[in-house]
């Protein structure tokens, strides 16, 4: 278990805020995914040894229980490891590194810091030669040279934008706009609308506006009520009909 250290009144880290379904559907995921980050795994195979990974998310309670298990803190590190995954680099191969890093960062949930944004990407670099030579490869399609700097790569810098750090102390994750929406501006703070997601110029909670959709109203008549941008409002539209043909294909 990754285990939650001493700021116990903090609710970023001591309150479940989310279902690991719903984390998952937050960061554009599938549950599967952010369920094996969240609970560890075990890889068996016929024909080589087995891959087991310990969990890198912070949970609080039971790992598999259905109810809400992750805090606003978990879904910050859920964010790191998801734009990872956008790099298409496999995280079993990146994990050695991972844990290094968060080793030489030296605080606990690094993967939610300020910290990890600031140096992770030249920390990547650096370690490398302590990985053998599948996993220094994998690792450094993470990060590219920039003005003499290690830096992460573009794709993974456009998911880290979106998490806004606390000046003060350890630097952890206060805020996150949520990724998977290209109009639509989303944010997540633990302690709005009981940490559920909202638009962000208006504070308008965003089932609100995904129930009335539900309902049948028109996407204009629920911009029209909210003072949302119409076309914020047809983004989430969109989502909910992939959504709904998704669970029918399934």
């Amino acid at each position: 278990m990754v285990a939650v250290d001493d700021q116990s009144a903090d609710v970023r880290f001591s309150v479940p805020l989310y279902t690991q379904a719903e984390a998952a559907g937050y960061l554009d995921m599938a549950s599967s995914t952010f369920g094996d980050w969240a609970r560890g795994y075990r890889r068996t195979f016929p024909d080589r040894p087995e891959v087991v990974g310990s969990p890198l998310i912070t949970y609080l309670g039971s790992p598999h229980s259905p109810h809400p298990s992750i805090p606003f803190i978990g879904l910050a590190e859920g964010m790191f490891l998801s734009a990872l995954r956008r790099a298409n680099v496999p995280l079993q191969r990146i994990r050695p590194a991972l844990d290094m890093v968060r080793e030489q960062i030296g605080v606990d949930h690094a993967l939610a810091s300020r910290r990890l944004y600031a140096v992770g990407a030249q920390l990547l670099y650096e370690i490398g030669d302590d990985l053998d030579a599948e996993d220094k490869r994998e690792t450094r399609k993470l990060i590219v040279l920039k003005d003499g700097q290690y830096v992460f790569r573009e794709v993974i810098e456009s998911y880290l934008t979106r998490i806004a750090y606390h000046e003060a102390g350890n630097q952890y994750a206060r805020k996150i706009d949520l990724p998977g929406y290209e109009v639509a501006q989303i944010s997540v703070l633990p302690g709005v609308n009981f940490g559920r997601p909202f638009f962000t110029r208006t504070g308008t909670p965003l089932y609100v506006v995904a129930d009335d959709l539900r309902a049948g109203e028109s996407v204009a008549d629920v911009a029209d009520d909210y003072g949302l941008p119409e076309n914020q409002v047809a983004e989430v539209q969109r989502r909910i009909e992939r959504e709904a043909a998704t669970t029918v294909v399934r």
